[in-house]
């Protein structure tokens, strides 16, 4: 009788060190994969300030040769502002769609900026000017692979916390799923940019040569790559 108490003792103490050594791995896989989509997040944002700001110093200097520019330049700070003023906690879908719009409007300011400084070559030959341009073409790059990098890392964590019966103990220790970024509807079709001239000097738009127009065209093509990407 002894005997078949000490197999069950054994049985139930197997039995305890093995799911102790199961709950104990599991939590730690779990913990990592959330320092990792921690991790991947804290480059998108980065990445993201990185180009908010630069967009102070792009903004002072259109202002010296293109202060005609107003209502454009003063669409560029707006959306920088509430850009950088928005807060995401990753688990929440309101806050990445509010985080997703605010930096997509940023994005569509940048790119009208942009096409409207094809009208000033003197701005366009500025030194300054042009490294902004180029790191700011950059970041828009460097915004575009960790957005990719965070969307993978997030999903693999996702699955892991919706896989039995790793899910039971996610749900009991609180590891919520991360959002992800969406392509914006439509976002497979260039998007057409309005653009109004109405305020700038007629003097200067009169002086505007058929070659100048057609190098706006093609930055419109370059802008619209640009809202794409920022989106």
């Amino acid at each position: 009788m002894k005997k078949a108490w000490w197999i069950i003792l054994a049985v139930v103490v197997i039995l305890v060190i093995s799911l102790y050594g199961w709950v104990k791995g599991t939590y730690n896989n779990l913990v990592t994969m959330d320092g990792e989509v921690q991790g991947a997040w804290a480059q998108v944002e980065n990445q993201y300030q990185r180009r908010a700001d630069l967009v102070p110093n792009l903004v002072q200097v259109v202002e010296w040769y293109a202060d005609q520019e107003f209502t454009t330049l003063t669409a560029v700070t707006e959306a920088r502002a509430k850009a950088t003023s928005t807060t995401v906690d990753i688990s929440n879908a309101e806050d990445m769609a509010a985080f997703q719009e605010a930096q997509g409007e940023l994005s569509s300011a940048l790119s009208r900026l942009l096409v409207s400084v094809e009208a000033y070559p003197d701005l366009k030959s500025d030194a300054l000017f042009e490294n902004l341009q180029v790191q700011l073409e950059g970041t828009e790059n460097r915004i575009t692979t960790e957005r990719g990098r965070y969307n993978e890392t997030a999903k693999n964590y996702n699955i892991l916390i919706r896989t039995f019966p790793t899910n039971i103990l996610a749900g009991i220790f609180g590891f919520d799923g991360a959002q992800l970024f969406e392509a914006e509807d439509g976002a497979e079709v260039a998007p057409d940019v309005d653009f109004d001239f109405s305020d700038r000097d007629t003097s200067l738009t009169d002086t505007v040569s058929d070659s100048t127009n057609t190098q706006i065209d093609d930055a419109i093509d370059v802008a619209d790559a640009l809202v794409v990407t920022g989106g």
